[in-house]
């Protein structure tokens, strides 16, 4: 393989302070590879074979996501934010979403296989009411084939989600809940357009905790205007003094066009931190959690206890397929990647026709598998060489090896032979801040590759 290794995009630069300084920023929030369009006219027949097809491999993992798209408030960083939480229009919501699940959990592909994991996401699925939670759980667990062990995820926010709440959802069957806190400091939360103050989130979270009938974890993101390294410590104490199983710790991305960077350009908010204040404030977090002996299951989730498994978030990085259900959700069956329509009005109108409310579709690339890969790997914090080289063939690890030699040189990984002669790329602490950038230039690099062997 040919590398410019002189591309500091790709190498990352050569600096006594990889961690702060091998890149300028974060490319994106997740690592992805090119994908081939499905013309409009082909989404219906395509995902109807595609639903109507058994798995060629019924022991693969598999997922279902539901998506929730409400909020209370737009949070100044959120790129998500989609529908206010009006009564009325969840209702209506939560209707057409029972239909959906109704419909697609009978047709062959749903049945054929039983599922890991089932994620509730958003926006804000904790908005809708206990009852309308606990039926959709019930409905999800009675009419789909599940696992035994089947990890079901409830997202959402701590503001008004009540002992009422909880008890429904774990009543419908819910068995993880993960809660988006981001800071706990008062200022930070509301500038952020977070609700609720520090005390009032530590206690709801407590008492939750207390329940011990399934795990609670959180959502801690560093970088918010006002979070300084003070701030970020004590987000970290508060995190352990709340008895919570496992936590994220997420840098913020910025993105342009948000209410965070028009509050920021109008002076009503000071500026985030810049990556090289966020690479500090991932360094404080990583030593935080191996101080007190937290077990690591990703380069940015830790658990305290065993009960924490992070099934689908794990699941969600590999070549796992997952079916979409609701209103702006994404998913994979049988190789048709897609996107459901964002828009209320047409997805509705879309379930009651019995069509896909899809309107952006692709088919998986042939080097998926690859992607998939690579990106599971950086997220552990190591990529074996057998692991890679069975999916992108025999000696696609030594051909990179430059590649990673370059990136060794410059402090991001470690390159390690076992006794029998495997190979492991390993991830220096810098490089586990710079993991999303890292895993998206392999794969954009076996892409390149790939390419010019089918051009010559």
């Amino acid at each position: 393989m040919n590398f410019d290794l002189s591309n500091v995009d790709l190498v990352g630069q050569n600096t006594p302070d990889p961690l702060r300084f091998a890149f300028q920023r974060k490319k994106s929030a997740h690592a992805g590879g090119m994908m081939h369009a499905v013309k409009g006219e082909e989404i219906q027949s395509s995902l109807a074979l595609a639903h109507a097809t058994a798995p060629s491999n019924t022991f693969a993992p598999r997922c279902l996501y539901i998506h929730i798209p409400f909020c209370r408030v737009r949070c100044t960083y959120c790129n998500f934010f989609q529908y206010a939480s009006s009564t009325a229009l969840m209702d209506n919501y939560v209707d057409a979403l029972r239909r959906e699940i109704h419909w697609k959990a009978a047709q062959p592909w749903a049945q054929a296989a039983p599922f890991q994991a089932v994620y509730i996401g958003g926006g804000t699925p904790t908005d809708i009411s206990g009852e309308q939670i606990r039926t959709i759980v019930s409905e999800i667990r009675r009419l789909f084939p599940l696992t035994p062990d089947c990890e079901i995820t409830l997202e959402g926010r701590i503001n008004k989600f009540g002992t009422d709440k909880f008890e429904a959802a774990l009543e419908g069957g819910v068995n993880r809940f993960s809660f988006g806190v981001q800071s706990f400091n008062t200022q930070v939360r509301r500038s952020a357009k977070r609700l609720d103050d520090r005390e009032v989130v530590i206690e709801s979270i407590q008492n939750m905790v207390a329940y011990n009938a399934a795990p609670i974890v959180l959502d801690l993101l560093y970088g918010l205007p006002y979070q300084t390294l003070d701030i970020w410590q004590q987000d970290l104490n508060d995190f352990l003094d709340t008895g919570a199983h496992g936590v994220d710790l997420y840098q913020l991305i910025e993105m342009q066009g948000l209410p965070m960077a028009k509050m920021v350009e109008q002076g009503k908010l000071p500026h985030p931190a810049d990556t090289q204040m966020k690479a500090s404030m991932f360094e404080m977090g990583v030593d935080f959690m191996a101080k007190h002996h937290l077990k690591r299951l990703s380069v940015n989730h830790w658990a305290s206890d065993n009960r924490e498994r992070s099934i689908y978030n794990s699941l969600a990085k590999t070549t796992a397929e997952i079916m979409p259900l609701g209103a702006g959700a994404g998913g994979n069956v049988n190789g048709c990647q897609m996107m459901q329509t964002r828009d209320m009005d047409t997805y509705i109108a879309a379930i009651n026709e019995n069509r896909y409310p899809v309107t952006m579709m692709t088919m998986a690339p042939s080097n998926r598998a690859i992607a998939a890969e690579i990106k599971s790997g950086f997220d552990a914090g190591v990529m074996a060489q057998f692991k890679l080289d069975r999916v992108a063939g025999e000696g696609t690890f030594d051909a990179l090896t430059p590649l990673f030699e370059a990136w060794e040189k410059n402090g991001l990984v470690y390159l390690e032979k076992s006794a029998s002669g495997r190979g492991y790329l390993k991830l220096t602490l810098a490089g586990q801040f710079w993991a999303v950038t890292l895993a998206q230039n392999l794969i954009e690099v076996l892409q390149s590759q790939t390419m010019k062997h089918k051009a010559a």
